[in-house]
């Protein structure tokens, strides 16, 4: 494929050309030297095929990465022979274009919204000056473009102009300041099959009937100058026999200023004209027409029986029952789901189709309980071509939102889910203060199977979300964000961990919300995501712990911690980020603090307390009991510590066996908490050996023991306690069997 659409990312793994252009694309530096012009050429190239040279270019415009500098790549026509070229949306000067372009033997240009001075009269003009071109360019597209038709001069007393690429069958003008002279210059090309000036100048179709034999296509939407008595328009209608599609649609959304009164009584006529007016057609739209009558609507379909297409958007009238009753019309319109994804399909690049047909797309999916990939496809290519479009985002991530809740995001490609998340993303950063906009995009992207599994750019959407959120107070939105902050960290790697931990501004905030929740005692979502995104950030990320203690986060959980004494949810969190701070050695000076340590002893000590509470306070103070040279404290303090430690752990053994300690024992589990579990393990050993080394082999805590042994990154104190306990073990299994080895006395 080579149309500026091909290569849909979501339709699985890319073709290995794909592949090998795109790297060309990114090494172009490396594989080119400069011209004195500063021009891009290749220092050596093989000679392209044909069809692969089309598609480096369409690659590199795609990328936008085709300007003056590296289409002059493309000057190379012996390396690199160009047929179906594209500089679409590329900012590129009139010479550039000449030099790059117009020595090639061209049969297609997209030039559509070029940018750098291009304009459609340099563009024809350099087309002309190639004898080759003349005669060989078949499609021309210059949508957008400022054609400058008065600057065209003459070559060799002829006037350059349209007419002078006779080879051209289609040629696309919309948007572009089209004059009527320029028009009559266009219909003289004696093999013009397909042409489009919607939204030009034109003010009159009367030079139509110059190709009125070659003509089948004609898109000729919103033409506000146009001034023709619907008499005039029709006279001229009526003579273009070949016609076989004819658009005529409006924008219904714009002001009405009485200019397409006129082309709508034409359409009128043209309904209900019978099939001797434009009798080849087989496709009309008239979408956006208003006073359109059903009655209308249905003698048109009646009296056309090889039509294929109706377009009826907008129109009031397309759930006309004749229609449903041609299975081979298609139709767009809001009567169906088929008529409303046809019209996303067809007005991709009509902003004011694309809002109305999603505003009756989201009607109809609202409450929808299958995966539909192929709609999102049509909603994520609407976002695309109207990146800019508030209108069209207000509508296109609330449907995006429909389209992957929970379930229905399990069974859509990851890849699509990928592109989804890209537009969401590019929609808070286009839209920052457009609050449903925001919304929509939180409550899509706040999924954990998306932010989970679907593969897209992390750190960028938490900085993103970050950001935003600093300056946004709503209490909804808020909770949205901290909750998707949450998730992409706990996705991010050690380096952008540590990225995204540096900056202070992010730690201020995510403690800014906690404290904003605890001075109301609030226990909601909010607090929660907020407490464990900080959790994520510490963990093993010393400089993160840093900033936490220079932002005064010690005072704040201390705080925390005593008025959410009975909240386990909440305590958990918090002695896990203190955990983290205390597993570095240089952070430990910070938590000597003697309130703080003797709350969170109080909390080891309350066996009313959730016992995950207990072990996190147990973690937080054998980590730090376990320097008592570091200890700047009371020794008395220390003692207590030490004996509440002993008494804690024994009592857990004791009563309840080994089993509470075994989820401290994961790999997964911070170091801390792992050194209180084998130290725990390993005073009641020594105080019972063969009591509790039975146990250990019984329970299975010994196969724990090993694979934190043989952990490659397990703690060093840890493994050396893990390895003390072994060693009893075994000393306790070779005791073991030699005992039962012996032989029994003999009976006196």
């Amino acid at each position: 494929k080579l149309d500026s659409e091909a290569g849909d990312p979501c339709e699985g793994p890319q073709a290995l050309c794909d592949l090998c252009l795109s790297q060309v694309c990114c090494s172009l530096p490396a594989l080119c030297r400069g011209r004195t012009d500063g021009s891009m050429c290749f220092s050596w190239a093989p000679v392209f095929p044909q069809e692969v040279a089309d598609q480096l270019m369409h690659t590199m415009a795609a990328k936008g990465l085709l300007n003056d500098t590296t289409v002059g790549i493309f000057r190379d026509g012996g390396t690199l022979r160009l047929r179906r070229a594209t500089v679409r949306r590329c900012p590129l000067s009139p010479n550039a274009f000449l030099l790059a372009l117009c020595p090639h033997r061209l049969q297609e240009l997209d030039a559509s919204w070029a940018s750098g001075g291009l304009t459609g009269a340099a563009i024809v003009s350099g087309l002309a000056s190639n004898p080759e071109c003349r005669s060989s360019l078949q499609r021309l597209s210059l949508d957008g473009l400022r054609l400058d038709w008065e600057s065209l001069v003459e070559d060799a007393g002829t006037r350059v102009g349209f007419s002078s690429l006779r080879g051209l069958r289609t040629l696309k003008l919309a948007n572009t300041d089209l004059s009527d002279a320029a028009l009559a210059d266009v219909c003289s090309l004696p093999h013009l099959e397909s042409l489009d000036i919607s939204c030009s100048g034109v003010s009159n179709l009367s030079p139509l009937l110059d190709c009125k034999n070659t003509l089948r296509h004609l898109i000729a939407h919103r033409l506000q100058r146009l001034h023709m008595a619907p008499s005039g328009l029709t006279f001229v209608l009526r003579q273009l026999d070949a016609l076989r599609h004819l658009d005529f649609s409006e924008d219904h959304v714009a002001e009405d200023d009485g200019s397409g009164e006129d082309v709508n009584e034409a359409v009128r006529q043209l309904l209900e004209g019978g099939p001797d007016l434009l009798p080849s057609l087989v496709s009309l739209d008239i979408s956006g027409q208003k006073k359109i009558s059903e009655a209308a609507v249905r003698t048109f379909v009646e009296t056309r029986g090889g039509l294929v297409f109706l377009g009826l958007l907008a129109t009031g009238t397309s759930t006309c029952d004749i229609l449903s009753t041609k299975k081979n019309l298609k139709v767009t319109g809001a009567a169906n789901e088929d008529q409303v994804c046809e019209a996303l399909r067809r007005y991709r690049d009509r902003q004011c189709f694309v809002r109305e047909a999603l505003v009756h797309l989201y009607n109809l999916i609202a409450d929808t309980d299958k995966p539909r990939p192929d709609i999102l496809k049509l909603v994520l290519a609407a976002m695309q071509s109207h990146r800019s479009s508030l209108h069209v985002h207000v509508i296109a991530t609330a449907c995006v939102f429909s389209l992957t809740t929970q379930d229905l995001a399990e069974a859509m490609p990851l890849s699509l889910l990928g592109a989804a998340v890209a537009q969401l993303l590019h929609a808070m950063k286009t839209f920052p203060n457009h609050q449903q906009v925001q919304k929509n995009c939180l409550l899509a992207l706040c999924s954990e199977h998306i932010l989970q599994e679907v593969p897209f750019d992390k750190y960028s959407a938490a900085t993103l979300v970050i950001n935003w959120l600093s300056s946004h107070e709503d209490a909804t939105l808020q909770r949205m964000a901290v909750a998707v902050i949450c998730l992409l960290v706990s996705k991010l790697s050690a380096e952008e961990t540590a990225q995204f931990s540096g900056d202070v501004s992010i730690m201020k905030q995510l403690l800014a919300i906690v404290q904003q929740k605890a001075m109301v005692g609030a226990l909601d979502s909010s607090l929660k995501f907020a407490l464990t995104a900080l959790w994520n950030l510490t963990d093993e990320m010393p400089s993160a712990g840093r900033s936490f203690i220079e932002c005064r986060g010690l005072e704040l959980y201390q705080e925390v911690l005593e008025s959410y004494y009975g909240e386990p949810s909440i305590q958990q969190k918090i002695l896990g980020l203190l955990n983290n701070l205390a597993e570095v050695q240089e952070l430990q000076p910070d938590l000597l603090d003697e309130d703080l340590l003797e709350h969170v002893l109080s909390l080891l000590q309350d066996t009313q307390l959730d016992m995950e509470v207990r072990y996190f306070a147990g973690g937080i103070l054998a980590q730090l009991a376990s320097r008592p040279q570091a200890w700047t404290l009371s020794d008395e303090l220390l003692g207590t510590i030490l004996g509440q430690l002993v008494r804690v752990c024994v009592e857990m053994v004791s009563y309840r066996s080994f089993q509470p300690f075994c989820p401290l024992l994961q790999s997964s589990q911070p170091p801390g908490v792992q050194l209180w579990a084998v130290w725990a393990i390993h005073l009641v050993c020594s105080h019972n050996t063969s009591h509790y080394c039975s146990m250990l082999e019984k329970e299975g805590v010994a196969e724990l023991l090993k694979s934190l042994s043989a952990g490659p990154n397990t703690h060093p104190d840890p493994k050396g306690l893990a390895d003390s306990i072994l060693r009893m073990l075994d000393e306790h299994q070779s005791r073991s069997r030699t005992f039962s080895r012996q032989p029994e006395p003999r009976n006196s």
